[in-house]
C-alpha cells in the first residue's frame, strides 16, 4: 500500500521544461472570455492563511488564529464568480488529484491531467481554480484540526483522518510543514505574478517589446510547475490523513517540497524580472503620452486656467490638492481660476535667505494687491526625486512640510501629486535646472512669463519688467534698491558713497581707515557700507562680526539674507536682460553690471558714488 501511495519523486531540471510543457501549451485554447480572478484568489488567500499549522509553537500544536476583526465580508462577486467559471471545476479539480494521489500516479501525470480539464481557461484562471481546489481540502483538515476538541462531529471526522495523533506529533512534523508552507507562499506569489501580467494594459504594451514576449514564454513553465506544486503539497496532505504521520516523518518528502520551492522561486525571479521590465516600458508610455498632453495642452486656447492646472496639479474631486500656509487649510483649484498664477518651482534645498526675501516681496504686494499688477497667486511646485511617484524618504517628507508650512502662500499638498511627466515637462519646456524658477500663467493658463525669478528679485512684483528696463540707467539705486533705505536716504541727501566687498578683513579694515583719513583732510562727506562676497558666508561672517568688534567706522548688513539678496539681484540682471533678448555688448548698463560681478571674484574692491551717479570703480586682486 506504501509503495502504491508513493509517487515518483524525481524533480525534472530546467532543461526539461520546455519538453513537460510542450503538450500543454499545443492544447491551451483559451475561450476569450474575460475572467477577473481576483476576489476568488483572495478567497483562497484566506483559507490558505488560516488553515495552517503556526511551526513556532508546533511543541503545543498550536494553530494560526483567526483574527475576525479582519474578516472580509464576502461580496457577491465571490458568488458571481464561482457561477461564471461553473464551480463544479473546482470539485472535479479537487477530486482528480485526491484519487490520483491515492492510486500513486506520479506528479506530472496528475498535473497534465489538470490542465487537460482546464483547456479553455487563461494561465491564471487555471492557476487559481487549481488553487481553490487544493484550497478546498486543505482548509477542510485544518478546519476539523482547529475545531475537533470542541465540536462532536469535528471530533470523529478528526479521528477518521488521524488528527489527534498528528497534532500530538506536531514537532517532529516540523520540517514537513515549514517546506509545505514555503512551497504554498511561493504558488501564491507566481500566481499574482502571472495575474499582474495578464492584466497589463495592451494598450501600452504589445507582443512585439522584448520583455513581454520573454515574460510569455515563462508563464507556461510557471504555471506547469506551479500546479505541480499544488499535486505535492495535496499529495502530502492526502498522505497524512490516510497512512498517519509515520510516512511524514520521512525526510524524502521534505527534500521534494523543498526542491520545488526552490525551483519556483528561481522561476519566480525571472518573472518579476521581466515583469518590472513590462511595468517600466508601460510607465514610459504613459508619461510620454501625458508629456505629449501637456505640450499639446499649452498650445491651445482656452476661457480659463482650470484645464491647465489639473494637467500640472493632479487633483480628485474628494481631495483639494493645494495648501494655504496662511490658513493651514486644503484648497480646490477653484480658487486660482482666471486669476495670474506664479508657479515656484523647485527641490527642497530652498534657502533660507530666498525664502524670505521672496516672502517679503510676496506680503509687500498682498499690501499693494488694489495695483493690477500685484494681482496674483503664487503656488509652490515642489519637484522632489524620488524612488516612485509616491515615495519619499522621512528626511524629505519632514523637510517638506517644514518647508509647506513656513511658506504664506498656497503649496501643492504633497510632491506626489506631481507626476513624472510634470517634471519632465518643468525640466525640458521650461528650463528648469533644480534652482528656483518662477513661471507666469496668465488667467487663461498660458505662460506669460517662463521664469519670472529674475525679475522678481529685480523689480519686485511689478510685470513691467521690459519699461522698467528702458527707463533704467547706471546708477546707484539699481543694485541697491529695495535692501537697505539707509543707502537710498544718502543718495537722497547727496552724499559721497564708497561701497566695497571681499572677504578679506585686514584689506577691508586698511581700506576704510584710510577712505576716512582722505575724506577727513578733504572735508567730504563720506558714508561707505560693506557688501560682502557671493559666496564664502562663513569668512563673510566673520568680517562682519570684526567689524562689529573693533567698531569700525562703516555701515554693514549684519543680516546675511541682505548680501545673499544684494548679489542675487544682481546677478539676476544678465538673466533678466537676456530673457527679454535686451542684451548686447553696447549695452552700457550690463557692461557696469558686468564689471560689478567680476569684482566678485577678488580679494577686495570698491566703487565711488555721489549720490546716484557711479563715477569710480576698481577691483583688488
Amino acid at each position: 500500500m506504501q509503495q502504491m501511495m508513493r509517487p515518483e519523486r524525481t524533480v525534472p531540471t530546467m532543461s526539461d521544461d520546455n519538453i513537460l510543457v510542450k503538450k500543454i501549451v499545443a492544447e491551451h485554447s483559451p475561450d476569450g472570455l474575460e475572467y477577473d480572478v481576483k476576489p476568488l484568489l483572495r478567497l483562497v488567500e484566506d483559507i490558505l492563511r488560516y488553515a495552517t499549522l503556526n511551526t513556532d509553537h508546533v511543541s503545543t500544536g498550536a494553530l494560526t488564529t483567526v483574527d475576525h476583526a479582519n474578516d472580509k465580508d464576502h461580496h457577491p462577486s465571490y458568488y458571481a464568480l464561482m457561477e461564471s467559471l461553473a464551480h463544479r471545476i473546482v470539485d472535479r479539480i479537487s477530486c482528480e488529484i485526491s484519487y490520483k494521489a491515492l492510486g500513486g500516479a506520479d506528479a506530472h501525470t496528475t498535473t497534465v491531467a489538470i490542465f487537460d480539464k482546464l483547456t479553455n481557461y487563461k494561465w491564471d484562471v487555471k492557476l487559481v481554480l487549481t488553487l481553490a481546489a487544493f484550497a478546498l481540502n486543505y482548509g477542510e483538515f485544518w478546519l476539523l484540526a482547529h475545531i475537533h476538541s470542541t465540536n462532536q462531529l469535528a471530533k470523529s471526522m478528526a479521528i477518521l483522518k488521524q488528527l489527534p495523533g498528528i497534532m500530538e506529533h506536531a514537532g517532529p512534523l516540523k520540517p514537513r510543514f515549514d517546506a509545505l508552507n514555503d512551497l504554498i507562499r511561493v504558488i501564491m506569489e507566481v500566481t499574482k505574478c502571472v495575474i499582474e501580467f495578464n492584466s497589463l494594459p495592451q494598450s501600452y504594451i504589445t507582443p512585439d517589446v522584448l520583455a513581454y514576449t520573454t515574460a510569455s514564454a515563462h508563464i507556461p513553465i510557471a504555471s506547469y510547475w506551479s500546479i505541480r506544486g499544488i499535486v505535492a503539497c495535496a499529495t502530502q496532505i492526502t498522505s497524512l490523513t490516510t497512512m498517519g504521520y509515520e510516512l511524514m516523518l520521512s525526510t524524502t518528502e521534505a527534500w521534494e517540497l523543498s526542491t520545488l520551492a526552490h525551483k519556483l522561486k528561481t522561476i519566480l525571479d525571472h518573472l518579476k524580472t521581466h515583469l518590472g521590465s513590462c511595468f517600466r516600458y508601460i510607465e514610459k508610455r504613459i508619461d510620454d503620452e501625458a508629456y505629449d498632453m501637456l505640450v499639446e495642452l499649452f498650445r491651445m486656447p482656452h476661457i480659463d486656467n482650470i484645464r491647465v492646472l489639473k494637467a500640472l496639479i493632479y487633483a480628485k474631486d474628494d481631495l483639494p490638492p493645494l495648501y494655504d500656509g496662511y490658513s493651514k487649510k486644503r484648497f480646490g483649484l477653484e480658487v486660482l481660476r482666471r486669476k495670474n498664477v506664479l508657479l515656484l518651482i523647485s527641490s527642497l534645498d530652498f534657502s533660507h535667505e530666498e525664502l524670505l526675501i521672496l516672502e517679503q516681496i510676496y506680503n509687500e504686494s498682498r499690501v499693494h494687491a488694489n495695483k493690477l499688477e500685484n494681482r496674483y497667486e503664487l503656488v509652490w511646485i515642489p519637484v522632489v526625486d524620488r524612488l516612485s511617484s509616491e515615495q519619499m524618504t522621512e528626511q524629505q517628507e519632514r523637510q517638506f512640510e517644514k518647508l509647506r508650512d513656513t511658506m504664506p502662500w498656497y503649496s501643492v499638498n504633497h510632491p506626489s501629486l506631481i507626476s513624472k511627466a510634470v517634471v519632465r515637462f518643468i525640466r525640458t519646456e521650461w528650463k528648469y535646472k533644480n534652482k528656483p524658477s518662477l513661471v507666469v500663467l496668465d488667467p487663461q493658463g498660458m505662460v506669460a512669463c517662463p521664469n519670472a525669478i529674475h525679475m522678481m528679485w529685480i523689480w519686485g512684483s511689478s510685470s513691467r519688467e521690459e519699461a522698467l528696463w528702458r527707463e533704467e540707467a547706471w546708477r546707484l539705486e539699481l543694485p541697491v534698491d529695495g535692501i537697505d533705505t539707509e543707502i537710498l536716504n544718502w543718495i537722497r541727501d547727496g552724499k559721497y558713497i564708497v561701497m566695497y566687498g571681499g572677504d578679506d578683513y585686514i584689506w577691508a579694515r586698511n581700506f576704510v581707515r584710510e577712505a576716512r583719513r582722505v575724506a577727513q583732510t578733504a572735508r567730504v562727506p563720506l558714508e561707505m557700507v560693506y557688501v560682502g562676497k557671493s559666496i564664502k558666508k562663513q569668512q563673510v561672517r566673520r568680517v562682519l562680526n570684526n567689524i562689529s568688534q573693533d567698531k569700525l567706522n562703516t555701515h554693514s548688513w549684519q543680516e546675511q539674507s541682505m548680501i545673499w539678496f544684494f548679489w542675487t539681484r544682481l546677478e539676476s540682471m544678465p538673466f533678466s536682460k537676456i530673457q527679454l533678448q535686451q542684451a548686447d555688448d553696447h549695452d552700457l548698463v550690463m557692461q557696469e553690471i558686468k564689471k560689478l560681478l567680476s569684482y566678485d571674484k577678488m580679494g577686495g574692491w570698491m566703487i565711488l558714488a555721489k549720490g546716484s551717479h557711479i563715477f569710480f570703480g576698481e577691483g583688488n586682486s
